[in-house]
């Protein structure tokens, strides 16, 4: 293996200081795209999906706890994914173990939820064993896996996607797969797929979108009201 030059403080601190002009214009493309994602048009959702959990039954608006956004992982754990039937997908577990304390998301107005075909019981039992606390529902007994193409004849897939309630109006605002799922996981990559974004008052947001001061709303995780 070759490894890098080996250089001076100096010269390191030059060539750092090059890359860091490379990393504000990266910082500043991703900005730009979250703005422009916050004005993707919407679809809505009319069919009334129901879903297991361990209340029973609950439909997609439940799922948005009260809050305005829902951020919802589709997590493969299914017959014919491997390690089933006691385990789901180890790309979607390393996923639920990137993702952080959902507070400073409800914070935000924003919930966050996981979606597997695997009946509860299978799911309650790999949760346990996985040490997750993310609320996670079933939706083995609804089409919702296949209308939003997760179940194909080709078999499972995964995904994130985002949902705004308007009232009792439910409407689908993004969605990602694949290496897009990849940066996921801290508070802060999932508000930046959301219609309403970080809600602070530097971003690029269309008129009449929620927003404050940065920072003040900030609080440690067991601090919010």
């Amino acid at each position: 293996m070759k490894l890098p030059p080996i250089v001076s403080p100096a010269e390191w601190q030059a060539a750092r200081d090059r890359l860091l002009v490379s990393e504000k214009a990266h910082t500043r493309a991703s900005d730009a795209l979250a703005a422009e994602r916050r004005r993707l048009p919407m679809v809505e959702i009319n069919k009334p999906y129901l879903f297991d959990g361990p209340e029973g039954k609950v439909s997609l608006l439940d799922l948005f706890d009260g809050r305005r956004q829902l951020i919802l992982y589709h997590f493969m754990f299914a017959p014919g994914v491997c390690g089933w039937p006691d385990a789901g997908c180890d790309g979607c577990s390393q996923y639920a173990d990137n993702v952080g304390n959902l507070s400073h998301l409800h914070a935000r107005d924003t919930s966050f939820f996981m979606i597997s075909l695997a009946p509860f019981p299978n799911i309650l039992a790999y949760k346990k064993r996985m040490g997750w606390t993310l609320p996670w529902f079933s939706s083995a007994e609804s089409d919702f896996n296949v209308d939003f193409g997760m179940s194909t004849p080709e078999g499972e897939t995964s995904g994130t996607s985002v949902f705004l309630r308007d009232e009792g109006r439910v409407f689908r605002t993004y969605f990602t797969t694949g290496r897009g799922d990849e940066k996921l996981g801290n508070f802060w990559s999932f508000l930046d797929l959301t219609p309403f974004g970080r809600q602070e008052n530097w971003e690029d947001s269309p008129e009449g979108w929620p927003q404050s001061e940065p920072y003040e709303w900030w609080r440690r995780h067991d601090e919010y009201d």
